[in-house]
């Protein structure tokens, strides 16, 4: 018999869309308006969160994640309200993990004491760069003082704190990123997320780098500089739990465990994606991703949603391998069979695993199929390969 695995959690993501200015890397839902009626989006996201309370009932949440755009641009009475209906409509725990997407401009942080009194206890922090010639070719608002300032706030204020840096960015070496790296190691107390660059459509670096204006590091820069980043952190104490996070043991993102552990989880807000389980049936929800019209429709219908789409049950295995083969811990085996009804021998070819383990990508126990690190750092080939 299958190991019994513990309840992924059950979490709530609320999407702030709008920033100050828009990354030339980014491809997230934000968008930037002069003007943000903020009474009518606290009242508009407090009644999406009515809806799929009702689709709901009896639920106790694990975690809440304010995401975006600039959430720390939210006024804190957004948060508190918020807050209150979903302690009002379910089961929450006194362990509620409540994080919040922050920039460290020093507008923003001003606002951290009012985020914590509102019952913010997690800080993510998008700090990106500790170099401000770097912070600038990645558009950031903030320089590196900023950052740093803002970083010994959130230490001050918040029980848990985290920040976000990107690597492989042109022009950078090995020794270059592991001097950076070490001096985010000076701030960061329990986990810190770092992230390769990448360059998707739609974004304005995109342009630059398909007429060769901005060159990425080659594949095999790239894979030193990811090489360095485990070995520095693994030494620090602060190995990696999924590919791009790191942490101290318990100190792991609770709310994004849920996704990669393909736990339910409910999306409110503009473009806001959700998976909930109702009557045994997995459903994808997904709202309308401009905000205004988001806006308009939870006003005149109480949500933004589309019509839910079930998640087929083949569908539902390639999720959780997409997902769970991220995490260092792997998928429990016994997940898959809750969500699938099967095991790995009816949900993947079995020469293509055999070939992956083989190569020394995957393993499978008895209990759990994991991706090696050499696996989780070409994790895109081996899903290709096993999910094919």
């Amino acid at each position: 018999m299958l190991q019994v695995t513990p309840d992924p959690g059950f979490g709530i993501y609320i999407h702030w869309p709008f920033c100050k200015a828009k990354c030339p890397y980014c491809d997230f839902n934000s968008h930037v308006r002069d003007r943000v009626e903020h009474d009518r989006w606290r009242a508009a996201l407090v009644r999406e969160l009515d809806h799929y309370a009702d689709a709901t009932p009896g639920r106790r949440v694990t975690s809440v994640f304010f995401g975006g755009g600039t959430p720390s641009l939210m006024e804190p009475a957004t948060v508190g309200a918020v807050l209150e209906r979903i302690a009002a409509r379910w089961t929450v725990g006194s362990d509620l993990e409540v994080s919040l997407e922050a920039n460290p401009t020093s507008v923003e942080a001003d606002k951290f004491r009012a985020f914590r009194a509102a019952g913010v206890n997690r800080l993510s922090m998008g700090i990106q760069a500790l170099d401000d010639a770097a912070l600038k070719f990645l558009g950031r608002q903030h320089s590196a003082a900023e950052a740093t300032g803002a970083i010994a706030l959130a230490a001050r204020t918040f029980p848990r704190f985290s920040f976000d840096l990107i690597y492989a960015r042109p022009g950078q070496s090995v020794a270059a990123w592991e001097a950076e790296l070490t001096q985010a190691l000076d701030h960061a107390v329990g986990h810190l997320s770092v992230y390769q660059l990448t360059i998707e459509e739609g974004t304005a670096f995109f342009p630059l780098h398909a007429r060769g204006d901005l060159v990425l590091p080659d594949e095999d820069l790239a894979g030193d500089l990811y090489e360095a980043t485990q070995s520095l952190l693994d030494r620090a104490g602060l190995p990696a739990y999924e590919i791009s996070n790191h942490a101290r043991p318990g100190e792991e993102s609770r709310h994004n465990l849920t996704y990669w552990r393909y736990g339910d989880y409910v999306g409110v807000g503009p473009g806001a994606h959700g998976r909930l389980t109702l009557d045994g049936e997995k459903f994808a929800t997904r709202a309308h991703r401009a905000p205004e019209i988001w806006l308009e429709r939870v006003e005149r219908d109480g949500h933004g949603a589309a019509t839910p789409e079930p998640v087929a049950r083949e569908s539902r295995g390639s999720e959780l391998l997409m997902m769970g083969l991220r995490l260092r811990e792997g998928v429990a085996r016994a997940r898959l069979v809750e969500e699938t009804g099967r095991d790995l021998d009816g949900l993947v070819e079995p020469a293509a695993l055999e070939r992956l383990v083989a190569g020394g990508f995957l393993e499978v126990g008895k209990d759990t199929l994991r991706a090696t690190h050499e696996g989780r750092q070409r994790l895109n080939a081996v899903l290709g390969t096993l999910l094919a």
